[in-house]
């Protein structure tokens, strides 16, 4: 069950790309996956109670996880909810046979906060195809941040510390929707540093592969990430990172970058300020985030996690699963 937008190339999202790679290495690995489209809890509830008894079934979290249906079909189906942001409802989460995370970060917080069953709590990470080296600049001149542009994704605050940086030489490209709401992205374009912005608006794959290839570093200011999956795609090509300390961001960077407080916008334009000026920074950084790009997960070993969940599900309904997920399966540095 994934939601009904997730090929909507003007809104492209990590969810979304982690729902279609891990459908199509799930095929790969035999097992015969019906997908529907959801665009609604009314929606939801009629497909799954046109499913038999028994069916097993993997929920994006975006369309069910808050959804009370879940606990009504939860004594017929075989559940399995996938959490792309740790944002659910306990009562959901207690009912379903497993639920899946994107990283070590979400798993702890939804056990904590929900008190599951650490047993019945799986991390999946996104995997990362690992292209080729970013060439950059001597300079480091070249920043990039992915991400819909809306105050959650802290584009302001972003703005706000280049601000601090107008004696320095730099560029800025901001790829992501910009229809989400447009009154911030009009203040955003008001910017004094507006002119060294670029605004791209959602970018096709390889449009995105042609701006990473270039690109020095990968900048997120966000207020909340499960995973950071724009940070992760970065590395996959040796880019550094400046990130902020929150959800998954820490595992996903390890010692690749430098993270900084949420909302800190000091502490980010320090933070630049100090990759900008700073040659032997920038060449350390540059070599562990190609250390790093060695270490992430690939998608088939993702839809090997899942598939042993879901098959582990099929076979015994209702009884909780030792974890398949060992704590250094996706090692990181740091």
């Amino acid at each position: 069950m994934v939601p009904v937008g997730i090929d909507d190339r003007t809104r492209p999202s990590g969810g979304n790309v982690y729902d279609r790679r891990l459908g199509t290495e799930l095929v790969k690995a035999a097992w015969d996956v019906y997908e529907h489209h959801v665009a609604d809890e009314a929606e939801l509830a009629e497909m799954l109670a046109g499913l038999p008894d028994g069916q097993t079934v993997l929920v994006d979290g975006l369309v069910g996880a808050t959804a009370p249906t879940l606990v009504a079909e939860s004594g017929r189906l075989r559940l399995v909810v996938l959490l792309h942001m740790a944002v659910a409802e306990g009562e959901v989460l207690h009912a379903v046979d497993a639920v899946l995370t994107t990283s070590r970060w979400a798993r702890q917080w939804v056990v904590e906060h929900h008190g599951l069953t650490p047993a019945r709590v799986h991390v999946a990470v996104p995997g990362m195809d690992r292209g080729p080296r970013a060439t950059g600049s001597a300079a480091g001149s070249h920043l990039l941040c992915v991400g819909p542009v809306t105050p959650d994704k802290g584009h302001d605050v972003l703005l706000t510390a280049l601000g601090e940086l107008s004696d320095l030489e730099w560029r800025c490209t901001c790829v992501g929707a910009l229809d989400l709401d447009p009154g911030f992205v009009e203040r955003l374009r008001a910017s004094a540093v507006a002119d060294r912005v670029t605004f791209t608006g959602p970018l096709t794959p390889r449009e995105l592969e042609e701006v990473g290839s270039t690109t020095d570093l990968v900048v997120s200011a966000s207020h909340r990430e499960s995973y950071g999956m724009a940070v992760a795609e970065g590395l996959a090509r040796a880019i550094p990172a400046v990130a902020t300390d929150v959800g998954g961001h820490p595992e996903v960077v390890g010692a690749a970058g430098v993270l900084v407080p949420a909302g800190d916008e000091r502490a980010l334009a320090d933070a630049l300020r100090r990759w900008l000026t700073d040659a032997g920074l920038r060449e350390r950084l540059r070599g562990l985030a190609a250390e790093r790009r060695t270490t992430f997960a690939t998608w088939p070993e993702t839809a090997r996690v899942v598939s042993e969940v879901l098959a582990r599900v099929a076979a015994v309904n209702r009884r909780p699963l030792a974890s398949v997920s060992p704590p250094d399966e996706y090692p990181t540095e740091g």
